[in-house]
């Protein structure tokens, strides 16, 4: 089996593209030297070159804060860049993978939001994800929609990165308590996406790690199981403004990959055990 996918250098990519290798695929990886996906005659072209029979669609704007003032950048690139991929892939047949997020929701309540609930998303980059969902599924039926949340994996900066980085000198932090959700390992999601691939069970699905917790809840067990000595102060959302407004529920009902056959990801305290060791066994080469 062929499978292109798309931002091959960021952290979700980067793990889909080890997996693929992994399950013995010819798996395309492509970057921005390779593919500007923004480009409608050149997807056109690279597509009908390599001709994959899918495509697992990774790269997109995520600087969330940045895009509320970077507007046409994040337009071109999450709206226009997904629309030329999903019309080139129903073109010669293939399957497609639009990689979105929990940012195409308001936050409100706190009941876990349903596959089908009606998206609202309060920020740009959530706007941008959605316009992009909405193309995939007027461009191209052979389609997988997946929401994720909270992500963190090798091969980028990621909240995990960041919290273990901080710890080397200080031993007290202030972390948000008041937005909750489901952090998403890359490893476990790749693992999802390829078994996905492999059938015909289109549609939109949540895909994070099983769980929910707060920011400030996430960095004590990175500091418990890490063995870091450092204390976490809950504070509420408003002692942290971003130019981005954040939904303060990212709670993602994930009942769907049960109802199509498809394993839930593990709990999200056992992928952050397995990123750990991961991360230790990298610096310990």
């Amino acid at each position: 089996m062929n499978i292109l996918v798309t931002g091959r250098n960021g952290q979700l990519g980067y793990d889909v593209i080890r997996e693929g290798q992994r399950r013995g695929y010819n798996i395309i990886g492509t970057g921005r030297s390779e593919l500007d996906f923004t480009d409608h005659s050149a997807v056109q072209a690279y597509i009908n070159q390599t001709k994959p029979d899918a495509i697992i669609h990774c790269a997109a704007y995520t600087a969330v804060d940045k895009a509320e003032s970077d507007k046409e950048t994040c337009w071109k690139v999450n709206v226009e860049g997904t629309m030329h991929l999903a019309a080139a892939a129903k073109e010669i047949g293939s399957k497609f993978i639009y990689i979105s997020t929990d940012y195409v929701f308001d936050g409100e309540g706190e009941a876990p939001f349903m596959e089908l609930d009606k998206p609202n998303p309060v920020g740009y980059y959530g706007q941008t994800k959605y316009e992009g969902e909405l193309a995939v599924q007027e461009l191209n039926q052979s389609s997988f929609i997946v929401r994720i949340s909270w992500v963190f994996g090798m091969n980028g900066n990621n909240f995990v990165k960041t919290m273990l980085r901080l710890a080397e000198n200080r031993n007290e932090l202030k972390v948000v308590s008041d937005q909750f959700g489901s952090p998403t390992y890359t490893v476990d999601l790749s693992n999802l996406l390829m078994d996905m691939i492999q059938t015909d069970k289109y549609g939109v699905y949540h895909a994070s790690n099983e769980g929910f917790c707060s920011w400030a809840d996430f960095s004590r067990e990175i500091f418990r199981q890490a063995g870091k000595e450092v204390s976490v102060e809950g504070i509420p959302t408003s002692q942290y403004p971003t130019p981005a407004v954040r939904p303060s529920n990212s709670r993602m009902s994930k009942q769907k990959l049960e109802d199509s056959g498809f394993n839930r990801l593990p709990i999200w305290q056992d992928a952050l055990s397995r990123f750990l060791n991961e991360l230790t066994h990298e610096v310990n080469k």
